[in-house]
C-alpha cells in the first residue's frame, strides 16, 4: 500500500506559528478587514535586489539575519526589541515573510516566545509570492536608520572579532550561523 501523500501542518510542531499560504497571506495584508502588518525579515539588500511584496511604505523590514562580510548569516540579536519598536502592541496582527519561508519560521518562533500573540508565517515566502503572479513592488527602498546601521556593523565587526580571537562555536548564545535556500 502507498504511504499518504505529504501533508502540510497549518502548525510545525507546538513551537511554530501558523503558517498561510502566499494567496490567504496576500489577503490578509491587503484587506483592511484582515488588518496583518507585513514584517519581511530579508535583508535590506535582498530587498534591493529583489523588491517588495508590499509597497515600501506599508511595509516593515527588520532583518533577521545579517550577512557577514565573510559570506555567513548570523542571527541579528535584537531582533525582537526592534520589532517591538515598531509595532503598537504584542497583540498586533503580523504576517512575516522572507525569501522561502525558512527565516520568518524563525523569526516568528522567536516573536511568540517574546509574547506576540498574531503571527503568521508566509510558508513559501517571495519564490511562493512571484511564483504565483503576484506583483513585487521595485524602487526607493528604505534606507536603514544611522541607528540600524551602527548596530548592524557594531554587530559583525563584534561576531569577526569573536570568530578571529576565539574561534567560537557559532551555535553559541550571541551568533548563529543560518543558511537559507
Amino acid at each position: 500500500m502507498a504511504p499518504p501523500p505529504p501533508h502540510e501542518p497549518d502548525n510545525c510542531g507546538s513551537e511554530a506559528a501558523p503558517a498561510v499560504d502566499v494567496t490567504a497571506a496576500r489577503d490578509l495584508i491587503i484587506s483592511s478587514a484582515g488588518g496583518h502588518r507585513y514584517l519581511d525579515v530579508r535583508t535590506e539588500e535582498e530587498l534591493a535586489k529583489l523588491g517588495h511584496l508590499v509597497e515600501p511604505q506599508s511595509s516593515l523590514n527588520v532583518p533577521y539575519m545579517f550577512i557577514t562580510p565573510e559570506g555567513s548569516r548570523v542571527k541579528n540579536v535584537q531582533f525582537v526589541e526592534q520589532v517591538a519598536s515598531l509595532l503598537t502592541s504584542k497583540e498586533e496582527p503580523v504576517l512575516v515573510g522572507c525569501q522561502s519561508g525558512k527565516r520568518s519560521e524563525l523569526a516568528c518562533i522567536d516573536l511568540q516566545a517574546a509574547g506576540f500573540k498574531k503571527v503568521k508565517n508566509m510558508g513559501g515566502g517571495y519564490l511562493a509570492w512571484v511564483h504565483h503572479g503576484f506583483p513585487v513592488h521595485h524602487g526607493t527602498t528604505h534606507s536603514p536608520s544611522p541607528a540600524t546601521w551602527n548596530m548592524m556593523h557594531l554587530h559583525v565587526h563584534q561576531h569577526r572579532h569573536q570568530h578571529q580571537a576565539a574561534k567560537p562555536s557559532l551555535n553559541g548564545g550571541h551568533a548563529q550561523q543560518q543558511t537559507d535556500p
